[in-house]
């Protein structure tokens, strides 16, 4: 018979051995009624440190721990639970598995949930708060694994009245339209070339705004339904509301109308976004625009001065010089803070070229009425649009309420290699993370990934390194790995080799413009077989050419092999399998012919 010796919170029962199947189905019979019977049950040997550890757990308590030495058990429980080892722990009726499961729950706040909270209902497996690309993807794939899932998503309009629809950042007010419009401002371009190519057309050709933003807008239109029509196919209930924290794990959601709801979740993602920064001077609320404004803006803006040096300052400054506007970029230290700038150098230089004008040293301190800012004591009448960052969305979401740690200087949110924050069971992914890729593909992997980790038992993370990421500037800039500076940084430079070679695209001889501004770059860790850690090309099509180089760089791809790769000609790309001067030599980078 068992034997029951009782301790403070503990109960131990040693079980007799099975000599014959009667005694089996006797022991399986008594196994479910202990699961029936305890809250906490851990099955497990005479001696095991495994075991010892879950059992001696002080946020588990009432625990009946059953001994069950000799094999003949071990192939019973495994028969009943698909495990072969011990411990093998039930709560609340509920198999967990072995330690490391036990530890992960634990970690995760299910156990809190199963012990504490093991009678409370809650609405939802997962509430997203924010319905961008990261926010969507997660929800979208949470769904799929089977769980009941809500997204919120509320869009406060700009000082300037300025909404939009479901899709986050990206999709109205960010990627997608600024791309169609350096497309367009690209097309012009083109047809300059085009003459040269021999096409003969008026030379009065003009572009309407307005035709471009109708266009651009109705399409940005088509995906937000889209994206309502996923979430309802999906089976993920979506609902346009502000949402903020009231308790851990109650949020209050307020409508356009005020009218509020509550709701309640056992787990959390937090994917709120950012929104652009504001000077925090006179006038900048009441006169200027920023990109949340300028691709719904119902007039052509003219002429455009962009305050700022991010990549938004840059591809927004780019675009509507393109367009044929008069545009001058304020910079008040350095372009593309963040990027390899070597490379962001020539990418101004190239805009320079092509007819931006840049403003350096200076800092705005006052917005007119007219449109005016105080430069040197003169005023100069223009559009103005501010692009110096971005703020995460997190300060009004009640984060305090339910014990998230926050960075108080930039309100971005620290989180651990699992995108967990500092309560268990909230989650953080995209630009809201502390020191992390502010792009849409990594909000969208980290959502996918988070959601596969949580409810499928996945164990692959997101790579916040080898990123493949493209700046839209008329002359284009892709990157993937680290820029030269942080590689210096990490590596020492003694240890790399910087590969380099200018180029002159053939799609631009005819055309007889950019010779030899164009430029490719690799960097290699001599310690490591020379492998690539560091890809930076200056180009057309940029975002094509990165994306292949950046899945080679996650297979590990060295020097030797790009050497051994054979190039598709004629094509900008395959200078990568030619290069052949190295930074350190100083040897001469400029091409000539194909």
């Amino acid at each position: 018979e068992e034997r029951g010796i009782s301790t403070r919170d503990r109960l131990l029962i040693v079980m007799p051995p099975i000599e014959n199947d009667a005694g089996r189905e006797q022991i399986r019979s008594k196994i479910e009624e202990l699961i029936d019977s305890h809250q906490v049950l851990v099955f497990s040997k005479s001696f095991c440190p495994y075991c010892v550890k879950v059992s001696a757990d002080r946020n588990t308590r009432s625990v009946c721990v059953c001994v069950c030495d000799g094999t003949n058990y071990q192939d019973l429980l495994h028969e009943m639970t698909g495990q072969k080892t011990v411990p093998n722990v039930f709560i609340s009726k509920k198999h967990i598995g072995g330690c490391d499961n036990t530890m992960k729950a634990h970690k995760d706040g299910d156990l809190q949930k199963l012990l504490g909270e093991g009678s409370k209902a809650y609405d939802y497996d997962l509430i997203v708060i924010g319905g961008g690309s990261g926010g969507l993807a997660c929800s979208k794939e949470a769904a799929a694994l089977g769980k009941k899932v809500m997204v919120l998503d509320y869009v406060v309009p700009t000082p300037k009245g300025t909404t939009w629809g479901l899709g986050g950042t990206c999709v109205n007010v960010g990627c997608i339209p600024k791309k169609l419009m350096h497309q367009t401002a690209l097309l012009g371009t083109a047809m300059e070339d085009a003459r040269k190519f021999g096409w003969e057309f008026s030379d009065q050709v003009t572009h309407n705004w307005e035709t471009m933003r109708t266009a651009v807008n109705n399409y940005i239109g088509s995906l937000n339904w889209g994206y309502r029509v996923s979430l309802r196919d999906k089976n993920v209930n979506y609902v346009n509301a502000y949402a903020e924290f009231v308790e851990p794990h109650k949020i209050k959601a307020t409508n356009k109308r005020g009218k509020e709801m509550f709701y309640t979740a056992a787990k959390f993602v937090l994917a709120t976004g950012e929104r652009p920064r504001y000077l925090g001077i006179p006038g900048d609320k009441e006169y200027c625009i920023t990109s949340d404004d300028l691709f719904s803006l119902p007039y052509c803006p003219g002429k455009t001065l962009v305050v700022g040096a991010s990549y938004v300052a840059l591809e927004c400054g780019g675009f509507l010089a393109g367009l044929g506007l008069d545009v001058t970029v304020m910079v008040r230290s350095i372009l593309l803070r963040g990027f390899d700038q070597d490379m962001a150098n020539r990418a101004g230089d190239c805009m320079e070229t092509h007819g931006v004008k840049f403003l350096r040293k200076f800092v705005p301190t006052k917005v007119a009425l007219s449109h005016s800012f105080s430069i040197s004591n003169a005023a100069v009448s223009l559009q103005v649009l501010i692009a110096v960052g971005r703020d995460a969305c997190t300060g009004k979401i009640g984060l305090d309420k339910a014990g998230v740690k926050v960075n108080a200087k930039n309100g971005k949110i620290p989180v651990n290699d699992e995108e967990q924050t500092s309560v268990p069971h909230i989650y953080a992914i995209g630009d809201i993370l502390e020191g992390k890729w502010e792009l849409t593909p990594v909000a969208i992997q980290a959502g996918k990934l988070l959601a596969r980790r949580l409810f499928a038992g996945a164990s692959l993370k997101c790579d916040y390194v080898n990123v493949p990421t493209t700046v839209f500037t008329p002359m284009e800039y892709g990157s993937c790995g680290y820029p030269e500076e942080k590689a210096v940084e990490i590596y020492g430079q003694q240890n790399l080799e910087i590969y380099h070679s200018l180029f002159w695209p053939l799609e631009f001889t005819v055309a007889g413009r950019d010779n030899n501004r164009c430029y490719a770059k690799i960097i290699c860790n001599k310690l490591d077989n020379e492998r690539v850690i560091g890809f930076h090309y200056l180009g057309p099509n940029a975002g094509e050419v990165t994306q292949g180089f950046g899945a080679a760089m996650k297979c590990g791809i060295t020097k030797d092999q790009l050497d051994n790769t054979i190039g598709i000609h004629p094509t900008c790309a395959e200078i990568f399998t030619a290069m052949e001067v190295t930074k350190s030599s100083g040897g001469d980078i400029t091409q000539s012919g194909c």
